[in-house]
């Protein structure tokens, strides 16, 4: 006879007590290899067998050791979720604050990065192990609303003991995964948590609406990027023969030219300039762009640029009005740069054999502890810069000709900067 699982959110919402002894029995059951009432949700069971063959513990709760303030801070800064924090804040935290819950954002591998909502409600999840750079993978605290979203790719909400390790049983969570529209890639997972009998059977809809509506940001804002990099590359396309096309750093089409449009091209998993057989247009020549790459057939392009024939001029020349322009074979393109990118551009400058992290931090701050900030800035400038900055140093690459374009007075380099090195170089300079 085939046991009916049991309609868990219904009956937690005429009786939580009720749907707690249930499920604790269910739980207690399954752990022991004997046959219980009814049967565990399919998710959840299929959870509690991926836990059993990994050998998590059902009766102590394992927590892996937390992660640095500094990284929690990191991974925020280059997690592409911070751009979706308000919608997620909006659509969940005046209702979850109310109703006793918690808002959790976890990142792709389960680390929570973000955690907001009652107070009271913090404190008991602080007791569980559940803070800001905890791990609450499947694979490490076991069935949860966090991990299991992650491993499933779908909503899913943890009741009570239907969380595998027997000191969560006290907890509910509706988890949704929040993927990134261009690749498919799971970006990582919000959550909503709190005691059991605070839960409400639409809460795990109300969480996967929202996970939606921040994706639907995501993509918009996808499409702005392409817009913009699409202006970028219209006149360098129009000086172009042959076939060639613009796009994103997933392959996603901004602009084409001398080739049908087609949606998306095939790129290599990390892009760099050169020539690339790429699988839908053969041998092809790379090149960096703002915001992308362009791709140009080698069957009908010209001859790609010999070593050195990019240049990359750094102007500092004009009082705020600081930029960034590229040339090379197929054109160039330039970009306005905020105070910050144009004191690490000419520090990268200054130092064309590299500076690490720690040494970009002393001169930007006198402080060589603060890579995290140096690694944020520098995974912004490397989006519009892409191939031309170089990591393991920090540096411009080999192949580009770097000239810096300084005014006139020396006390006019970059005024306003406070930074070491810059100070310092403004006060040697003749």
């Amino acid at each position: 006879m085939v046991m009916q699982a049991m309609n868990v959110p219904q009956l937690a919402a005429v009786d939580a007590a009720r749907a707690a002894r249930v499920l604790n029995e269910v739980r207690d059951a399954r752990l022991a290899g004997q046959r219980a009432r009814v049967a565990p949700r399919p998710v959840i069971e299929q959870s509690w067998e991926r836990m059993l063959r990994s050998g998590v513990d059902p009766e102590h709760d394992f927590r892996a050791g937390l992660l640095s303030s500094d990284e929690v801070r990191r991974r925020r800064e280059e997690s592409p979720l911070r751009e979706v924090l308000p919608v997620l804040r909006e659509g969940l935290l005046s209702v979850a604050d109310v109703a006793h819950h918690i808002m959790v954002v976890a990142d792709d591998e389960g680390r929570v990065l973000w955690r907001e909502g009652c107070n009271p409600v913090l404190r008991k999840a602080d007791g569980l192990g559940f803070e800001l750079g905890a791990d609450w993978g499947e694979a490490v605290v076991g069935t949860n609303g966090v991990g299991t979203p992650a491993v499933v790719r779908r909503p899913v909400q943890v009741f009570a003991a239907e969380h595998f390790v027997r000191s969560h049983a006290t907890w509910t969570c509706a988890g949704a995964p929040i993927t990134d529209p261009r690749n498919g890639r799971l970006l990582g997972v919000v959550d909503v948590s709190g005691p059991l009998e605070t839960m409400h059977p639409a809460t795990l809809a109300w969480v996967d609406s929202v996970s939606k509506l921040a994706e639907s940001r995501l993509r918009e804002k996808h499409v702005s990027s392409l817009e913009r990099l699409r202006a970028v590359a219209a006149p360098v396309l129009a000086r172009l023969g042959g076939r060639a096309a613009a796009v994103d750093g997933d392959g996603w089409t901004a602009a084409v030219t001398g080739m049908p449009y087609a949606s998306r091209i095939a790129l290599p998993k990390s892009p760099s300039a050169g020539r690339r057989w790429l699988p839908t247009l053969g041998l092809c020549v790379i090149e960096p762009l703002a915001g992308g790459w362009l791709v140009r057939s080698v069957d009908e392009a010209a001859e790609p640029p010999a070593r050195g024939a990019t240049r990359i001029v750094l102007d500092l020349t004009r009082p705020r009005r600081w930029s960034v322009t590229v040339s090379g074979d197929a054109g160039s393109w330039s970009r306005e740069l905020s105070p910050r990118h144009a004191e690490l551009l000419y520090l990268l400058a200054a130092h064309q054999g590299g500076r690490s992290a720690a040494g970009l931090a002393e001169d930007m701050f006198g402080d060589s502890g603060r890579t995290v900030t140096v690694r944020a800035e520098v995974s912004r400038v490397r989006r519009y810069l892409g191939g031309f900055l170089e990591h393991r140093p920090y540096r411009f690459c080999e192949d580009a000709e770097v000239e810096v374009l300084l005014p006139a007075d020396p006390k006019g380099l970059l005024p306003h900067s406070t930074a070491p090195a810059v100070v310092r170089n403004r006060m040697s300079t003749p």
